[in-house]
């Protein structure tokens, strides 16, 4: 037999995936189970139905070895449709075995898979299965050697067909059965239906869509507004964006939202669980759309939307099986991932219409720039802080406890401490007793310990259940409980700690978790902030998350905190350690040691703000002052946008970086609002700046006054007028080339349609068109107009630089190519 990838097909993982695919064309479904579980038919139920109604033939033959098929799986069989013939195998005592699923088609193909995977959501979706799928082409005798043997199989004397009557039977021998022997029941109903609401319950927001009964899902809390600056994005003409929100606020439901914009869509993750959530959460955005899984198992490539691996898509091959402009949008989840080679290769070969990153993480480790993929264009960041602030995420209370162990002398490989090293130096009684004492005195109810090693979690665990501790140690190598079986004991309060290693840190969502422990070195802050998400999401069952933290003179110590100061906090010298301030609600306790150890401690990498702050204190140094808004992306080492994506505004980094007189740090938080509208308000043309140049032009004490369309109409046409570049860029469509030749009434009719209109209209602009007037919303007191004016005209002439600079790179770039054509 031949055993090529074309013919035949070993599948490890997600069965149920093959089996869905299978369904969509055959003419013909038949199963043959020696277990059938509710969980299973749940899953497969539409997918059987829509055959049906297609007019596939159906038919089932389940088992009733050992009483393990529940009564109520044979039922919802008989519920899918009156059509499906099903039908039960009295074994009698005897073995009853088989699990197999045949696909026949109309055009003579045929598909047969064998193996392991019973019929329920454990063996399709979650256990260590192998199942074999073999063509009908490449064996056809086999394959209709199997086809005959189902059919005498189903109707064998020892079936009977599912009924009323039969299922009543069956289901009195059942409970007969499990009454003698109830921890058979125990042990295998839970783990079906448990690992079924692990997939279909938890936070509300991550549900999967059952049915079109579900009601609508709507943008929520800060997706609202990424969407609302993601439409700006649009509006000025960028191409590349990214978003960055903390965990637990609906990264993927916001690229969902965002996607209903656009007709083909590619989602790249790095891990299946991210990519199956993110198709569940698609469709129930988009239930009209098709989707698709793209990966080592599947290539369901004609679909609206695919869902793709980055180790699948990142080879060539795979790549380039799509054209280039394949997709209108591309999103790429935890982008802070993106600086990867494979990542690049995929974000270099598409030409999207929109290249959409999205992370809770942004600043790496590594020190690659996350930031220059998206052409350094932030749409809209939130920081857990100010989320907790606003009430979207949990509050937490944060305990550092002293580890004194000694990491300077464990080897430093580079990108982390030597294993086996630092395995010695974790695995003792001494450090064992510490942290059960830590976790004894400050714990909640439900906590994940995050680990090292497999042989620290497995120490750890050993060492709770020595007292009396229902803990376990989760990892990759962990047998005889899956991740999800685990979830649900741990939800269900049957445990009361996980020691894991770097399982949880990404598309894993237990809302109720209200403990972190953290008994490992933190190496990278990306990870270390991945893991405090796990704690924050809101639930109903936690007023706050605990978070037990041991902290040693390992590296990064002392930077991690920053991950919770605010953002006037985090001031970036290299000379101090930052013990930040908390949202009300929260609390942050250091013991004595661990303050005495930071302050000895010195940084050994610069975050994202550092840098930026680095970059303006050098082009700072060699100006001898402040440099402008202009300057700054002249001459500075940095992008200037990047200010703008990080702060909200220029203001808003040197009131950060204490670069404000009192008298200004006050007027910058008076007037924010109009600051950062400024800085944001959408630019597909440069109109709006162009009106705001000419109010600033009346000098600082009357720039705030409104103003109309023909007052500016002279300044407008002359300012684009003045240059051929901002003519052939802004000035030059059929409309606007009927002013050339001035026109005051026409001018002043395109200033009011646009500009004034377009900006006094949009979601909370701090300006205003009424009766023909064009005015602010904020009326500055006199003594703060000079400042505001400066300021705002620093702005100004920045974006209008930026805005033609873009544009007529823009511009190159469409002529270079059209000459290498």
């Amino acid at each position: 037999m031949s055993t090529t990838t074309l013919n035949v097909k070993l599948i490890t993982e997600n069965l149920a995936d093959e089996l869905i695919i299978g369904m969509q064309n055959a003419s013909g479904i038949y199963i043959m189970t020696s277990f059938v579980m509710q969980s299973g038919v749940r899953l497969l139920a539409p997918h059987l139905k829509e055959a049906i109604e297609r007019g596939a033939d159906v038919k089932v033959l389940a088992g009733d070895y050992l009483f393990v098929t529940q009564p109520e799986g044979l039922q919802a069989l008989r519920d899918i449709d009156s059509r499906l013939e099903a039908r039960l195998w009295r074994s009698m005592g005897t073995s009853f075995h088989p699990k197999a699923y045949l696909f026949d088609y109309e055009n003579g193909e045929g598909l047969l898979i064998v193996g392991s995977s019973n019929f329920s959501m454990s063996a399709m979706r979650m256990g260590m299965e192998w199942n074999l799928a073999m063509n009908a082409k490449a064996e056809p005798y086999t394959f209709q050697v199997a086809m005959d043997k189902f059919m005498q199989n189903l109707y064998h004397s020892s079936t009977l067909p599912l009924n009323e009557h039969t299922i009543a039977l069956y289901e009195e021998e059942y409970r007969t059965c499990h009454r003698k022997n109830p921890e058979l029941i125990r042990m295998i109903t839970e783990m079906e239906e448990d690992e079924y609401r692990a997939e279909n319950t938890g936070n509300p927001a991550e549900q999967t869509v059952a049915d079109d009964e579900q009601s609508p899902i709507h943008p929520r809390f800060a997706q609202i507004d990424a969407l609302d600056a993601l439409e700006r994005t649009v509006e000025e003409e960028y191409d590349k964006a990214m978003v960055v929100m903390a965990t637990g606020l609906g990264k993927t439901y916001l690229a969902g939202f965002f996607a209903q914009r656009f007709k083909r869509v590619l989602f790249v993750a790095h891990r299946e669980e991210i990519l199956l959530q993110a198709r569940r959460s698609f469709q129930r955005i988009m239930p009209d759309k098709t989707f698709g899984i793209y990966n080592g198992a599947m290539k369901e490539r004609d679909v609206d939307c695919v869902f793709a691996s980055i180790y699948t898509l990142g080879m060539k091959k795979h790549r380039e099986s799509f054209t280039p402009d394949r997709f209108d949008l591309i999103v790429v989840d935890e982008f802070h991932h993106a600086a990867a080679a494979s990542y690049l290769s995929v974000i270099q070969y598409f030409k999207p219409k929109f290249l959409l990153g999205i992370t809770a993480t942004p600043d790496r480790m590594d020190g690659k720039d996350v930031y220059a993929l998206c052409d350094g264009n932030v749409a809209y960041q939130i920081h857990f802080i100010e989320a907790i602030r606003r009430g979207w995420l949990s509050p937490f209370r944060y305990f550092g406890v002293y580890d004194d162990t000694d990491y300077s002398s464990i080897r430093w490989l580079g990108t982390h401490y030597d294993d086996e090293q630092l395995t010695a130096a974790q695995l003792k009684q001494t450090l064992a007793d510490k942290i059960y004492d830590a976790w004894n005195e400050h714990k909640q109810t439900r906590t994940i310990g995050f680990c090292s090693s497999i042989r620290q979690a497995d120490f750890l665990a050993g060492y709770f259940q020595g007292r009396g501790v229902l803990a376990i140690s989760l990892h990759s190598g962990a047998a005889g409980i899956s991740r999800e079986e685990a979830i649900t004991r741990l939800t269900r309060g049957d445990l009361e700690i996980i020691f894991t290693v770097d399982l949880f840190n990404e598309g894993v969502d237990i809302p109720v978790v209200d403990t972190l422990l953290f008994v490992r070195p933190t190496e990278s802050l990306t990870v270390f902030t991945q893991q405090i998400g796990r704690g924050l999401r809101l639930s109903e069952q936690k007023s706050h998350c605990t978070i037990i933290d041991l902290i040693g003179n390992y590296r990064n110590a002392d930077v991690k905190l920053r991950l919770f100061a605010s953002d006037q906090e985090v001031k970036g010298t290299a000379r101090e350690a930052v013990i930040p301030s908390v949202p009300d609600g929260c609390e942050l306790q250091l013991e004595t040691a661990v303050i005495n150890l930071l302050d000895e401690l010195s940084r050994k990498k610069l975050p994202h703000r550092e840098s930026l702050h680095r970059s303006f204190l050098e082009l700072k140094n060699e100006l001898g002052r402040i440099p402008t808004y202009l300057e700054l992306h002249l001459y500075g080492g940095a992008n200037s946008w990047e200010y703008r994506g990080e702060f909200g505004s220029y203001v808003g980094f040197l009131q950060w970086a204490e670069c404000l007189t009192k008298e200004e740090e006050d007027v910058y938080l008076q007037y924010e609002a109009w600051i950062r509208d400024v800085e944001k308000t959408a630019m597909n043309k440069s109109y709006k700046m162009i009106v705001l140049l000419y109010m600033l032009e009346r000098g600082p004490e009357r720039w705030a006054g409104p103003v109309t369309s023909r007052e500016a109409a002279l300044f407008f046409h002359n300012y684009l007028m003045d240059k051929e570049y901002r003519r052939r860029i802004d000035f030059s469509d059929k409309d606007s080339k009927r002013l050339w030749e001035y026109n005051e009434t026409g001018v002043s009719q395109l200033i009011e349609r646009m500009p004034m209109t377009k900006w006094g209209s949009a979601k909370g602009s701090m300006t205003r068109f009424e009766d023909g007037v064009f005015s602010l919303r904020i009326e500055p007191a006199s003594e703060h107009r000079s400042i505001l004016h400066r300021w705002t005209r620093d702005i100004c002439l920045y974006r209008l630089h930026h805005h033609f600079e873009r544009r007529e790179q823009k511009h190159e770039a469409m002529e270079s190519n059209q000459v290498d054509s």
